[in-house]
């Protein structure tokens, strides 16, 4: 089960996976409960998820997200039904349709995101027979997907989005679904514009930021008021406001991205001083 704060782990990809391993272990050593791998960097995360699984104690690991574009839905109840069974409990299972710009890169078709996920869904329930699945949270940034997730999934892991969109998705969801919103936090004010930018470039961010009234300029500039909405400063009050803002809006969980991503020594450095729960 998801611990009440996480940690964003992508940094973790950059390394060899034996020195990523015993960085793990230094992340559960640290107080972290839950560390969060992308599919991105063309690391395996199913392979990765299982390797620090094997290497920890108590660690949850959560993938933000799976591309179902990646593998059929057959393929994803064995991979995660198998790590279910071996850590029950341990393992979460985000999967998301991506970025049609990621998805084509690796030559799939980027169909219709709301009945692709909802027929991938299906599918996987239908297969699953007697294995037991892990927790299933969509990815999901619009209110369609948000919508689905409160329907036939387990719950929502949402990213690059504001404490407003953390309301709406809780209302969108309902009660008794979870929600784990990510929350930037900047070590290094002068990168982070650079890392906004990166990801204003892909539609479905700069969609969603639309519906919560930022402007075309506010986009196209990175103006203050995005910084101010999706980053908060590494200091320790401004950041535990912001987590309880997050959980006031719904959040029962929050995976805290540090940006820009940094190399995983200074993530190791800065877990000196724990995250605040």
């Amino acid at each position: 089960m998801l611990t009440p704060v996480g940690l964003w782990a992508g940094f973790l990809d950059r390394l060899p996976a034996a020195e990523a391993v015993e960085a793990v272990k230094q992340i559960e050593a640290a107080g972290v409960g839950t560390i969060w791998l992308q599919e991105y960097s063309g690391v395996d995360p199913f392979v990765r998820a299982a390797l620090y699984l094997g290497a920890t104690d108590h660690l949850v690991v959560a993938l933000g997200v799976a591309v179902i574009h990646a593998r059929d839905p057959e393929a994803m109840v064995a991979v995660s039904s198998t790590l279910e069974e071996a850590f029950p409990g341990r393992f979460v299972l985000g999967m998301g349709v991506s970025h049609r710009a990621l998805v084509e890169r690796r030559g799939h078709e980027y169909t219709a995101p709301i009945p692709t996920m909802r027929t991938y869904l299906q599918a996987m329930d239908e297969t699953a027979g007697r294995r037991k699945l892990p927790l299933r949270l969509l990815g999901g940034l619009g209110p369609k997907m948000v919508a689905l997730a409160g329907e036939a999934a387990d719950g929502v892991h949402t990213y690059f989005s504001p404490v407003a969109h953390t309301e709406a998705a809780r209302e969108a969801i309902g009660p008794d679904r979870l929600l784990a919103p990510t929350q930037m936090v900047s070590i290094d004010d002068a990168g982070v514009r650079d890392y906004l930018q990166l990801c204003l470039g892909m539609p479905n961010y700069t969609k969603n930021l639309e519906r919560f009234g930022f402007t075309d300029h506010d986009i196209t500039t990175t103006s203050d008021a995005v910084v101010d909405a999706l980053v908060v400063r590494d200091e320790p009050e401004a950041l535990q406001q912001r987590i309880a803002e997050q959980r006031a809006a719904g959040a029962d969980h929050v995976a805290i991205q540090l940006v820009p991503p940094p190399a995983a020594a200074v993530v190791l450095d800065r877990l000196a001083t724990p995250l605040p729960e």
